[in-house]
Formats: structure tokens, sequence, C-alpha cells
């Protein structure tokens, strides 16, 4: 396998009533998830809700004591749509995908369940990224949850209220029949802490139970009439079944609710930051202990009416705290209040930027306003202005931007390496990206990329760029892409489209970008899964004639060959170009320990590396622009008539070889060396050494002698 182990993590999964747990936020809804009598857990993985896929996958033995049936799905949506077995039998599901990308992938199966509702507890664990901490887009999931009437759990980030979460939404969603979904940042997801435990329950009613008494409700499918009628039950009962819920169960807290004449209303999510923000301001102490009026929202949606009225009520002004756009919760606050009479003025996004992630700073800075304009605290004096005797330049002028790139040896460089020096000779061509590691090609050195539309959508991002000309569009997906949907959305596609594009598929075993996860293709042997299958035989058989696989992508002549008659052949239809090495970080974090184990045993044990000769290296540097490692540096000149700074490799080098085929390939400098460190040598090893050092002495010493002769 090739994923993490979490081996020590699952242990803590068997605690038991009374016992404490400590770990992470996304480990300890693991173990809530079991104590909550979980039938079924399915999902993606992708940041930052990883762990979670990840432990399960290490639990197998636990989940199986539990009856539990768990899947690492084939996409977000085939995930959201395993909670159909919520929708007629009183079994409790559990997704899990990163938002707000996988909850658009899942939308469909989202939206036919919240339609015609569930028996049992469904609740959808999304890690919301939202903010610079963000791979994705700039979208939240809460506008989703609104579209399809899902409640949306947005817990304070410590365990204790992740776990109860975990254990409200599943008694909420069977409370009013409709899907939860828990909305766990990357701080909530990564903070770490403590909470005791409770014994693990077995669900009551068991998947075997439903497939041995099968049910059905008519009224239950997305299908006239029954759909005409799923919106006015939303309305007028899961709704109002859920707010009672709510309220009776006081899912969302005050504290100090009366002790000010103002007050902060602030989801679960962001409560630490604004505690951070308060205690900066001197208006709380570092146990968050603070007389400011809080209304903490740890159910984001829906907004509760009775409780907004309580808090706002003879209070002459509320704050709302709630990051990104459009302001949700601020617009529906508003409305309620005016329609209860509730004269307190709402504040929001008028002292507080109107989109971007809210950190401590942004939101001291926002309460710092919204604080003095009622008296609270006094108003900062002007700070005084400073005249510089020089102008400081512009930080983009003085400071390199340092964007993301690819590891040290990765397989994927030399294919991008590839498509460079094919483009000097062919032109630029049209390349559209997927989501994945290969998306860094769109950055420095290589600036390839032109567009990226969705995981798995490259091939598909090219379909409209089909027509006679002189030139092929390219477009790059991932294994992991490739099986999640590209291989219908792009590859089936092409064929039945008759596109003559070019699509290459990266092929490193895994789903690198996401940790390292096991697939169809992987080459690994999963106790739990199958794996091994071949994604030439898959492009194939759906009907793609063109197709070649490259087995070792640093062999850098052989890429550039088959990437150049993949863009020049005369042959008609969709061509594929199937990339494969293995991800080489998944490899070093195989082979690195094994390595020192050996070593430690005194076992032999060998390293290539790669070096390069400063008084052969011609200062170029093509080797660096061409392939961009991290590995590869820059040092100061030995020669003291050359003032050109020579190529240097670290000891990050992990022996791929790619800097050396680069050099040769564009016909540049022989400069680069292959060498072996060999740890524990042999005497065979020492011997050999000793012959090379008294040979490689005899001819500097011949070299010097004849030197001096012609020495003036």
């Amino acid at each position: 396998m090739a994923e993490r182990s979490f081996v020590e993590e699952v242990k803590k999964l068997r605690l038991g009533a009374g016992e404490v747990f400590s770990g992470e936020g996304i480990l300890a809804v693991t173990k809530a998830l079991l104590e909550s009598g979980v039938a079924y857990v399915a999902g993606y993985q992708g940041a930052p809700i990883s762990h979670l896929m990840d432990v399960l996958a290490d639990a197998q033995d636990i989940l199986g004591d539990h009856g539990i049936r768990f899947e690492n799905s084939a996409s977000e949506a085939t995930a959201a749509a395993s909670l159909a077995a919520s929708v007629n039998y009183p079994l409790r599901g559990a997704v899990t995908f990163k938002a707000t990308v996988g909850t658009n992938v899942a939308s469909d199966a989202l939206a036919n369940l919240a339609s015609g509702g569930v028996m049992g507890g469904a609740l959808i664990i999304v890690g919301e990224d939202y903010g610079e901490g963000s791979s994705i887009m700039q979208e939240r999931s809460h506008a989703f949850a609104m579209k399809s009437q899902i409640w949306l759990l947005d817990p304070r980030p410590n365990l204790p209220a992740i776990v109860q979460a975990v254990k409200d939404g599943f008694d909420l969603s069977e409370a009013s029949n409709t899907p939860v979904m828990l909305q766990l940042r990357i701080r909530a997801c990564h903070v770490h802490g403590q909470f005791v435990a409770s014994d693990n329950r077995r669900s009551a009613f068991t998947i075997k139970d439903a497939l041995e008494h099968p049910s059905r409700d008519v009224g239950r499918i997305v299908l006239p009439p029954a759909s005409f009628l799923h919106e006015r039950e939303k309305i007028h009962e899961r709704w109002p079944a859920a707010v009672k819920f709510i309220e009776e169960r006081q899912l969302n807290e005050f504290f100090s609710a009366d002790a000010r004449d103002i007050g902060i209303a602030v989801q679960g999510g962001s409560y630490n930051t604004v505690l951070r923000a308060l205690e900066r301001l001197g208006l709380a102490d570092v146990y968050g202990e603070s007389d400011i009026p809080l209304y903490v929202m740890n159910v984001a949606y829906p907004l509760i009416d009775s409780e907004w009225e309580r808090f706002c009520a003879g209070k002459r002004a509320v704050l709302v705290i709630e990051e990104g756009q459009p302001n949700f919760v601020e617009q529906n606050a508003s409305a309620i209040l005016r329609q209860r009479g509730v004269g307190a003025a709402l504040h929001g996004k008028d002292v507080l930027p109107l989109a971007g992630e809210y950190n401590a700073a942004t939101v001291m800075k926002g309460l710092r306003t919204f604080f003095e304009r009622y008296g609270v605290l006094e108003p900062q004096p002007a700070p005084r202005k400073v005249i510089p005797v020089e102008a400081l330049p512009a930080l983009d002028d003085s400071v390199h931007a340092r964007p993301p790139g690819f590891c040290t040896g990765c397989p994927e460089r030399p294919i991008f390496t590839a498509m460079k020096l094919v483009e000097r000779e062919l032109g630029p061509h049209h390349v559209s990206a997927d989501i994945g590691c290969h998306l860094f090609s769109i950055l420095p050195p290589f600036n390839l990329g032109a567009t990226t539309m969705g995981y798995g959508l490259g091939s598909a991002s090219a379909s409209a760029l089909n027509a006679g000309a002189d030139k092929r569009a390219i477009s790059v997906m991932g294994d992991g892409g490739f099986w999640h949907n590209g291989l219908t959305s792009g590859i089936a596609n092409a064929v039945f489209n008759k596109s003559d594009n070019l699509t290459i598929v990266v092929d490193n075993s895994y789903t690198s970008a996401t940790g390292g996860q096991d697939i169809l293709s992987s080459t690994a042997l999963n106790p739990t899964r199958s794996t091994g299958h071949e994604i030439e035989q898959a492009v194939r058989g759906v009907g793609v004639k063109w197709v070649k696989a490259v087995r070792r992508t640093y062999d850098l002549k052989t890429m550039m060959a088959t990437l150049r008659e993949a863009l020049t052949t005369g042959e008609e239809g969709p061509k594929v170009l199937i990339a494969q090495s293995e991800c080489m970080l998944n490899k070093q974090r195989r082979e690195k320990p094994k390595q020192r184990k050996a070593i430690a045993a005194g076992e032999r044990v060998v390293r290539e590396r790669f070096g390069v000769d400063p008084d052969t290296c011609t200062g170029d540097h093509s080797c660096i622009r061409l392939s961009g490692c991290p590995s590869l540096s820059i040092k100061p000149n030995p020669d003291p008539l050359r003032t050109d700074p020579v190529a240097s490799v670290l000891d990050s080098c992990v022996g791929c070889g790619l800097c050396g085929e680069v050099s040769h390939a564009a016909v540049l400098c022989p400069s680069f060396y292959r060498a072996q460190i060999i740890s524990n040598p042999s005497k065979m090893d020492k011997l050999r050494q000793r012959v090379r050092n008294a040979a490689i002495g005899w001819l500097q010493r011949r070299e010097a002698r004849r030197r001096e002769r012609y020495a003036f």
C-alpha cells in the first residue's frame, strides 16, 4: 500500500467510556462516527479531510467488528450517492470530501438526497478550506446548503465541540429527515486536543438487515408528482422540526449574553479567532473569558429567529462575523430583526473586509472599529506621520515569488521538460491543464497550461478546440483524475466526438496530490482493494486506437520522440500518451527507512547521486531552466577568470538523473557526472577505491610535472 500508515491512531478508535482521546480534530471525527453507531462511511480524499479516509482504511478490523461498510469512493459523486442507503432504512451513514470542489462534483446526488429526504441520519463532512490556505477557487459550502435545504453545522474548533457536533448532526438529520452538512475548517481539522470518549456503538439496524428486508417509498423518489411535494415538505415540516431540535438541544451557544448593550454574532468555526482578537484588544483573558456578549452559531444554517431576537433585544448594536461573500448570515439576520421589530443596529461587512479569510489580525481590526464606534474602546490617536528618507521599493521588486513546484526527483518534471524541448521544434501548442501535482507545470520554469476546469476534466477542457488545423491541442490529466471522471468525461467523450487532440495521462501509481492513496491502476498490492488495472487497457476499451505508454518518464529522449510522434502523426482520432513512473515522494517514503535500517545493520547500501564538475560547467544553466529541480542550485565559479556562477547539485538529490538528461538532450554541456555513495563498503569496494585513488593520483602528479615543465 502507498497510503501513510495510521496504525497508532487506529488504536485510539478502541477507547471506551471514560477514557481520554488525544489527537487531531479530524481523527476525533472518526472516533465520533463509531460512537454514533454509523453503519457505512464513504468518501473521496482531499485536504483537509484525507486523514479521516486514511484512518478508516487502516481500521478495517474495527469497522468489521461493528458491521460498518467503508469505501474509498471513485469520486465525491459516488460517495454522496451512497447516502441513498439512508433514504429507506434507519441506517446512519456519513460521507466526506473536500469542499467546495467535492460538493460541486457531488451536487446531483446531494440535491436528490435533500429533495426526497432521509430516514436514517445522513452526515456530509466537508473539509472547508476557504482562504489563504486553500488550493481551490474561493467559494463556500454555505450557498449549497441554502440552495438544497441541507442543514449546515460549523462547530467551535475544539475536540469536545467537534465530537458533539458529529453526534448532534446525526440526531438532527433523523429528527428533521434531512441530510446535514458538517463543515470543518482547516484549523479545526488539525487542531490538537482531548475529549472523554464513549463506547463505540453498533448500528441496531444493519446493512445485512436492509438487504434481507428491502423497503421502498415512492414518495421519497424524486419523480413527479412526489418531487413537487418535497419543497413544501422541506419548508412546512422539515424546517420547523430542525428549528425545534436546534432550540431544544441548544446547539447554538450564548456567552455573557446580557453583560453589555453591544454583542458579537459569530459562526462556530471562527470562535477561536474572535477570542484571540478580543484577548489582544484587552477584552478577554488568555482562557477566553470575556464580558463581551457572544452568540456562537454552531448551526450556520438555518438561522434561528427566536435566538436572534433574544440576543439582539435591548442591544444598541451587534457585529456579525462571517467570512466570504455573499454575506448570507448578515442579510438573513437583518431580515429577522426587522420583521420582529428589534432595533439593534447590525454591522458586518461595513467594518470587516468584504472577502478573504478572517485571521486574528483582520478580525481585531474590525472589532476595534466596532468597539470604538460604540464606546467600548477609546479611539486610538492617529499615528505620527513619518517621512522616510528614501522610499522603500515594492516587495515584489526586491523579493522573488516562491510559487509551488514539483518535488525533488518528481517523475512528472521530465514530461514537461520534454514538452518544452519539443516546443522548440514544433512551436507552442494550446495546453489544457488539470487538477493535481502536474498543475505546477503552469508556473516557471515550464509555463505550460492555459486553463484548468476541474479534477479529471483536462481532456474535456480541450474538447471545443478540435478542428482541422496545423496543430493539435494537448491536454493533461493525472491517473487520479483519470479514474475520478477523466475516462468518461474526457477520453470516451473524445472517442465519441472523433477528437484529433492529444491527451497525456500522468501515471505515477497513486493519487499523489491527496496523500498517495491507492487507485485502480496502482501497482502496490492492497489487501482491501483491487489494484493493478492498467490505464492503457481502459483507454483501449473505450475505443482509442492510438495509445502509447512511456514506462520511464526520466528517459527524456523517448518522451520527446513519443510526444513528437503524437503531435505530427497523420493518424486520425484521439491520441493518448500514458507517461509512467512512480511518485518519487512515495518511493522515498518507502525506500529511505529501508536504507537507514540496512545501514544501521551494517549492510552494504549503494545510493546514486549526481554532481556537476565546476571546471566543465559552462554557466548556461539550461539544466535549471529546463528542469526546475529543487536540488539544483548555483555557486560561485572556482575559476577566478570566470564570473558566471556554476550549477551545483545539493544533498537533497535523489539520483533521478533528469538534470543530466536535460543537458545532453539540449546538447549543452558534459559537466554532469553520476556517482555512487556506498555505505558499509565491502573489501572489494575498498580495494577498488584504493586502485582508483592510486591511478588518479598518478595522473594528477604526471599532469603537475607536465605543467611545471612548460612553466615560465
